[in-house]
């Protein structure tokens, strides 16, 4: 049917005005404003009003994205890093149940992450890294069925890693570096297809990486794997061979013992090798130096026999060993 174009422009504003007019959701108004109680003087200069999505003249608070949802607005991004918070986390973030994004990372935020995080149905990324959380990982955040993206890296989490983890079938990106978790990498986690990133270094971790490369149908998605600075033990497996997506590997600083498996060369995506400070022994497979993809090579901190540079090597390819002699 044609409408008039000055009439298309009426309704148009019509719209706009009552998209404006829109109220948040109860809840989400009541949560914000505890936030912003518990997060103190930082924040609450640039939040005014009572309403986080904005209303009338005010804005919507900084860091607050929301989305429209019938005739109401709920909030679907928070984003508050950077800003020195203090304080336990604000449990009153888990009652944002549309939230696809919290961001509350580079603060200073102490104690556990509550169980009832696994309320947050739709959150897609958790970033808390860089903040002073604390305790075990609560077991509820493998009810967050959407998460591709988990940034919990440089904080005091010990315990062991929970399985379930392992539950999150769209999670693409896991950062646990730097904290206290101790015990064996569960393998669950190589049932996870897109899995691309995996940083589990800097921590008290256990174990062998046969234990964590069972089969041939695990981490099929895996490029980046950092297993550095823990206490694992053990040798090389041929299994690593199977990790075909594989362009990082980072196993520095660790325990671990044995000749360095030529099934390495059989990874053909193979970028980064890292294996000094480790008790390896042996020679270095002759394919590594041959090997096209590879550019940086560290063996140093090991018991390696020295032997010559084979003919044919890549001349790109950088090897660092201080007591290694081609």
């Amino acid at each position: 049917m044609w409408i008039p174009s000055n009439l298309a422009s009426i309704c148009c504003f019509l719209l706009l005005l009552s998209l404006a007019r829109c109220k948040t959701v109860k809840r989400d108004v009541k949560a914000l404003n505890e936030i912003k109680a518990s997060l103190g003087w930082r924040v609450v200069y640039a939040w005014l009003g009572d309403d986080p999505c904005g209303y009338g003249d005010l804005p919507p608070w900084s860091g607050v994205t929301c989305s429209q949802q019938g005739y109401y607005r709920v909030v679907t991004e928070l984003e508050v890093y950077a800003v020195s918070i203090v304080g336990p986390f604000p449990t009153a973030v888990t009652n944002l149940l549309d939230l696809t994004r919290l961001d509350l990372h580079n603060n200073k935020l102490t104690g556990p992450i509550p169980p009832q995080i696994g309320r947050l149905k739709h959150l897609k990324i958790l970033n808390l890294r860089w903040n002073k959380l604390q305790d075990v990982l609560p077991p509820e955040i493998g009810e967050l069925k959407k998460l591709t993206h988990v940034y919990l890296s440089f904080n005091n989490f010990r315990g062991e890693i929970p399985v379930e983890l392992a539950n999150l079938p769209e999670l693409r990106y896991l950062y646990l570096h730097g904290n206290h978790f101790t015990g064996k990498i569960p393998p669950e986690l190589g049932n996870l297809k897109n899995l691309r990133h995996l940083d589990v270094g800097n921590n008290r971790l256990t174990g062998t990486l046969r234990d964590l490369i069972r089969n041939g149908d695990c981490f099929p998605s895996l490029h980046n794997l950092y297993l550095n600075n823990n206490h694992l033990s053990g040798g090389l497996p041929d299994q690593l061979a199977n990790l075909t997506s594989l362009e990082i590997l980072h196993l520095s600083y660790n325990k671990m013992t044995g000749p360095v498996t030529p099934k390495l060369v059989d990874i053909p995506r193979l970028t980064y090798l890292y294996l000094d400070h480790n008790a390896f022994t042996g020679r270095i497979p002759d394919g590594l130096y041959k090997h096209p993809f590879l550019k940086e090579l560290c063996i140093e901190g090991n018991q390696f026999k020295p032997g010559a540079k084979p003919k044919g090597a890549h001349k790109v390819l950088e090897v660092t060993d201080t007591e290694f002699a081609f």
